[in-house]
């Protein structure tokens, strides 16, 4: 009843978020007074089979070209991701360090290279995985945000393969919530928002400052919304649409997920303080927010299962001498209440995400869709005995292969065939 208690208190401000993002819609910006000019950054290793259709998405943008080139550092290669890259339009930089590996280290060598090479040619870095796909009027939207002031805008992550397995769907469903009632919300509310894997846009200000990037943890985009709030700085949210490849199998989303779930105890113990110094001292709701998204709730449910489950072994071995059978009971009654609740607040999330964002949901199955209310918090449930491996177990940057090869039309028309 404590940890319902405490977690009620604590993130009811994302049940507030909700209402705000279903009463209050989308996001809309003026229509920007001058298009800028940007890079498209995009880290690839080993990615031949996806690498050109996103190149020539962002080519295809409703926005003029000459305002836009496209950047890829193909990290470590052992296959032709650069020829594929540079056979669709892209800048390709090669990168062969296998001393310091992660997507962090690409992106500051990339962003070096291009700084030293066109100084001062860009106003704006948009950074994106090489499994995803843009849509034609992504650049626009975003440049309506970014020409209002902001130094970062964040944007609207869909998927392209929802129908593939339970685990792609439950992504996608985390995803989408994320962006329309979460990011969306917050824009809404006048907070800032926070950056996600890939996606979004960052002020060439900000980078040449930097010199590069120097964030380099396990999970350096949420290392950035971090540093961001615990400074002021605003990311801004835009409901451009992208599109990213999800995991199929739970092996793959496992270890995705570990290497996350590590990269948030190393954002937490490194910015925790001063996220709790900034929301105290300068009233910065982003921070308190922050400090919410990176900090393992889950943990406290996990010691309070424990607890109750270590009293009714130890009651019931002792056959009624260490515990009456009243109190086991109720060391049993807690325990399914708090997976119980877990699931109803899972359920509701996932519901309510399916049907004010079903145009988004991309899949000719809608029995996977239907299924997808009822696992998807199962899904989210396997975070339980993952925020306790990834507290002892060494975690390494490992990349996430993608196969899945489709085009813009390929995912779209998925939706109008259903």
């Amino acid at each position: 009843m404590i940890v319902v208690a405490l977690f009620t208190v604590c993130f009811f401000y994302q049940a507030v978020f909700f209402v705000i993002g279903v009463v209050r819609g989308e996001v809309r910006y003026p229509k920007a007074k001058k298009l800028h000019r940007y890079a498209f950054f995009i880290a690839a290793h080993n990615e031949e089979a996806v690498i050109a259709n996103l190149v020539r998405s962002i080519r295809e943008q409703d926005y003029p070209s000459e305002l836009i080139d496209v950047f890829v550092v193909a990290d470590a290669c052992t296959d032709d991701t650069a020829r594929v890259a540079r056979e669709a339009g892209a800048i390709v930089y090669e990168r062969e360090d296998l001393a310091r590996k992660g997507k962090s280290w690409v992106m500051d060598f990339g962003f070096k290279r291009i700084l030293h090479e066109y100084p001062g040619t860009y106003e704006g870095f948009f950074i994106f995985d090489a499994d995803n796909l843009v849509s034609p009027e992504y650049t626009r939207i975003m440049n309506d945000a970014f020409d209002a002031g902001y130094m970062a805008v964040t944007s609207y992550r869909n998927s392209k393969n929802f129908g593939s397995s339970w685990v792609s769907a439950a992504y996608a469903t985390s995803f989408l919530r994320e962006a329309r009632f979460l990011n969306n919300a917050r824009m809404l509310c006048g907070t800032s928002c926070a950056v996600s894997g890939s996606g979004y846009l960052i002020s060439a200000k900000i980078i040449e400052g930097m010199g590069g990037w120097q964030f380099h943890t396990l999970t350096e985009d949420i290392q950035f919304s971090t540093f961001c709030a615990v400074h002021g700085v605003r990311i801004a949210y835009a409901p451009a649409e992208f599109f990213d490849e999800q995991p199929v199998g739970f092996a793959a989303s496992w270890k995705q997920r570990m290497r996350w779930t590590k990269g948030f105890y190393q954002v937490f113990f490194t910015y925790g303080s001063q996220l709790v110094k900034s929301f105290a001292r300068h009233r910065r709701f982003s921070a308190y927010d922050m400090f919410m998204t990176i900090a393992p709730g889950n943990l406290i449910t996990l010691i309070s299962i424990l607890a109750n489950g270590t009293f009714l072994v130890v009651g019931l071995l002792s056959h009624g001498f260490l515990a009456t059978d009243a109190e086991i009971d109720a060391c049993f009654q807690s325990i399914v209440a708090s997976l119980a609740t877990l699931y109803e607040t899972y359920f509701v999330m996932g519901l309510f995400t399916m049907v004010f964002e079903r145009k988004h949901i991309h899949c000719k199955s809608h029995l996977r869709i239907l299924l997808n209310v009822f696992t998807f918090p199962l899904f989210m449930l396997t975070y339980i005995p993952l925020i306790v491996a990834a507290l002892f177990l060494k975690v390494d940057w490992v990349p996430t292969p993608h196969s899945i090869s489709l085009t813009l039309d390929d995912v779209v028309g998925k939706a109008a065939e259903a």
